[in-house]
């Protein structure tokens, strides 16, 4: 079988898997020997049953990244805090955060499971950071304000919704100790980019949309290779001001995106001139509103 024809049957393997019922929607198998298990379900026969629904609340094998109570085994500056068992990050218009990370000090991951919580409110943008590095925060162009210069200087000298005036995020050089690239899944109040696949600090930047399905190779355009459902059935999974299940599988170059058990974006990335395949985990903040994260596991595989 050609490699081309194997990534035809896994990204199509994948679309199935977005048609299937969640974990809560499932119904138990059949129980054995009745005319349900003896057809299969829903084909086949022989005796073949459905698969058992992973329940996200299993952690046997998995590690704890966060305690519920402090901060420790992570790093970061002050805006990052514990309130009623969750990790939360705030960014106002009189206090702004800028773009920051939170990078767990445990160590890199390279094959691995990642599953947490979390929930945003207001234009909240952030994500989740992983096989990812540290590097030098990049310099703002002439002119200043960052890419909106003369705009972004005149945005800045008017007051805020309140009548504050707008306040000035921490430095680049104050935050360069934990200033990420790398792979990212993404997260936003809004709705607009949850579980696509972002990277940060590299200049690819949106390499698989969610929804989608996307191989890259060294040279050429990232290749959509399928889709996942239309854009109504992508968005209606994520749950606006609510706790949402983030799970992230990176396995060598294919990593997956889920949330609340449903496929919403997966790369296979084969252009060794971007893949990282291994490095740090982090969790990443910026625009305005509030991001909550909790219930944070990690399952390291071969």
């Amino acid at each position: 079988m050609t490699l081309t024809r194997t990534l035809t049957l896994t990204a199509a393997a994948v679309a199935m898997l977005y048609t299937a019922p969640s974990a809560r929607e499932q119904q138990p198998p059949p129980a054995a020997g009745t005319p349900a298990a003896r057809q299969g379900g829903r084909g086949g026969g022989g005796g073949f049953r459905q698969p058992d629904p992973i329940d996200f609340n299993e952690h046997d094998g998995w590690t704890s990244l966060f305690d519920g109570r402090t901060l420790n085994g992570w790093s970061g500056d002050d805006h990052w805090k514990v309130e009623d068992g969750a990790i939360v990050v705030e960014s106002t218009c009189e206090k702004p955060t800028g773009t920051i990370y939170l990078v767990w000090q445990g160590g890199e991951a390279a094959n691995f499971e990642l599953k947490l919580e979390m929930k945003g409110t207001g234009n909240i943008n952030g994500g989740v950071q992983y096989r990812g590095w540290i590097v030098p925060p990049a310099a703002l162009p002439a002119g200043g304000a960052g890419r909106a210069g003369r705009a972004g200087r005149a945005a800045a000298a008017q007051p805020c919704p309140s009548g504050q005036p707008r306040g000035v995020p921490p430095s680049r050089e104050s935050e360069a100790q934990w200033n990420m690239a790398g792979a990212q899944y993404d997260f936003d109040a809004g709705n607009h980019y949850t579980g696509q696949f972002y990277e940060q600090a590299t200049g690819r930047g949106i390499v698989a949309w969610k929804g989608q399905v996307v191989r890259t190779e060294a040279g050429k355009s990232p290749r959509l290779l399928a889709t996942l459902g239309s854009d109504a059935d992508i968005n209606a999974i994520y749950k606006p001001n609510d706790w949402n299940e983030l799970h992230i599988i990176a396995v060598g170059t294919q990593m997956t995106h889920l949330l609340n058990g449903r496929v919403l974006s997966l790369l296979v990335d084969e252009d060794a001139t971007h893949f990282h395949g291994n490095g740090l985990i982090g969790l990443e903040v910026e625009s305005t509103g509030k991001l909550f994260i909790r219930n944070i596991w990690l399952k390291k595989l071969p």
